[in-house]
């Protein structure tokens, strides 16, 4: 029964070990690795310690190593049946570490009632003692300090250049910079980006509007992406939208202490019946050190005619019939062993979605199948928390027209 535990924690401890040590994210994941191929050695010379404790006796001190080793592998899978109890999906997982934890405490008890023989307690304690709590403080760092430390965010800047006039003077273009700095020491995987610019008419009220006009303006703000201010002349007038696209490759990244500009151009006719135009640029992010995106995003489907559309593609189209939406989806790893195994198959999906009076890009995780779930606020934050989800949002700019415009 005693070999039986320490063979399969020294097997499953080499495996999560060798993964962690040579491809986990962080670098308290590779020390955890290191911690855990450690702690297979251990239990494979405790393994050999019990033969000899109750078989052949050749070594005086077998016992003594059979009680580390039971001891270590009592503490390891009890820390292991916590993160997988915790986050962990497989009741398999659960199951086979919730036997291994209670064949090392008894595994423990069966040694320490054989009368093993210490040499030097103090200095066993110590030696004992100081690995388990280095042990349980990386343990800790990784799996509850390090999912919610501070996080880390890009700046997306918008600046608006000077409008120039066609050569027929029938048309103009607007020229737009938008720059990605992360000045982080984390890198980023773009999951979507989109730049949309919103336009606008203005009419003006020849006298003071009433109170009860204000308030139908701000019943507004609940069914409009864009919020227009209260006025006391300007007249409410939904945007339309008026161009849209994506600035940034998705399935890329931007490292640590890099940027990103790109230009892009909004062109008008000079006869346009717009007064303004309001512009935006968003991003959906995943920090590096949290996920792996393999293989890279790839198209999935569209809302309208694509091949197979998914299920919960076809509620969502219900639910907001005037806007489309094209979906990418990518398989995500967790960014250790323990979770990569214990946990079901995630998939990160980017909605695209453009209508007549607005564009957004979303972001979930979640497994196969759940993509429509609406999921609860805790479950968002501990989602976000996990793969290190961030949004980046810039604007409202809004650029007036009426110079341009009288140029004609």
């Amino acid at each position: 029964m005693i070999e039986l535990v320490l063979l399969i924690t020294t097997w499953l401890q080499a495996r999560f070990g060798r993964e962690d040590f040579l491809h986990a994210l962080t670098f308290p994941g590779r020390v955890t690795g290191a911690v855990l191929l450690a702690v297979s050695f251990t239990t494979l010379v405790g393994a050999v310690a019990v033969l000899d404790h109750w078989v052949q006796h050749c070594f005086p001190y077998s016992g003594l190593v059979a009680l580390i080793a039971t001891f270590t592998a009592l503490l390891t899978n009890a820390m292991i049946l916590t993160e997988t109890w915790k986050d962990g999906d497989s009741t398999v997982y659960k199951a086979l570490f919730g036997a291994l934890t209670a064949g090392s405490a008894w595994a423990v008890f069966a040694v320490w009632r054989t009368s093993v023989t210490v040499p030097a307690p103090k200095r066993v304690a110590v030696a004992v003692i100081v690995p388990s709590l280095i042990a349980v403080a990386n343990f800790g760092y990784q799996s509850l300090y390090q999912p919610y430390e501070r996080e880390t965010r890009p700046i997306i800047t918008l600046s608006v250049g000077k409008a120039v006039l066609s050569t027929d003077r029938k048309a103009f273009a607007v020229p737009v910079d938008i720059t990605l700095q992360n000045l982080g020491e984390r890198s980023f995987y773009v999951l979507g980006s989109e730049f949309h610019a919103m336009a606008q008419r203005v009419a003006l009220s020849p006298k003071d509007r009433l109170r009860q006009q204000w308030r139908a303006d701000a019943d507004q703000w609940s069914r409009l992406p864009e919020v227009n201010p209260l006025s006391r002349r300007e007249v409410h007038q939904p945007g339309d939208l008026l161009t849209a696209q994506p600035w940034m490759p998705y399935g890329q990244w931007i490292e640590s202490s890099d940027t990103f500009a790109t230009q892009l151009v909004v062109e008008l006719p000079i006869k346009t019946p717009y007064d303004q135009v309001t512009l935006y640029a968003t991003a959906s992010l995943a920090r590096k050190d949290r996920l792996v995106m393999q293989p890279p995003l790839n198209y999935l489907t569209k809302s309208w005619g694509g091949k197979g559309v998914p299920e919960w593609v076809k509620k969502q189209q219900a639910k907001d019939r005037d806007s489309d939406f094209i979906v990418y989806r990518a398989r995500v790893h967790e960014n250790n062993a323990v979770d990569e195994h214990t946990r079901d198959a995630r998939f990160v999906t980017v909605d695209w979605r453009f209508g007549p009076h607005g564009v957004t890009v979303a972001s979930s995780i979640a497994r196969e199948g759940e993509e429509s779930r609406v999921p609860s606020p805790s479950e968002q934050r501990e989602v976000a928390s996990r793969y290190g989800l961030i949004d980046l949002v810039t604007g409202p700019y809004v650029r007036n027209l009426w110079d341009i415009k009288s140029q004609h």
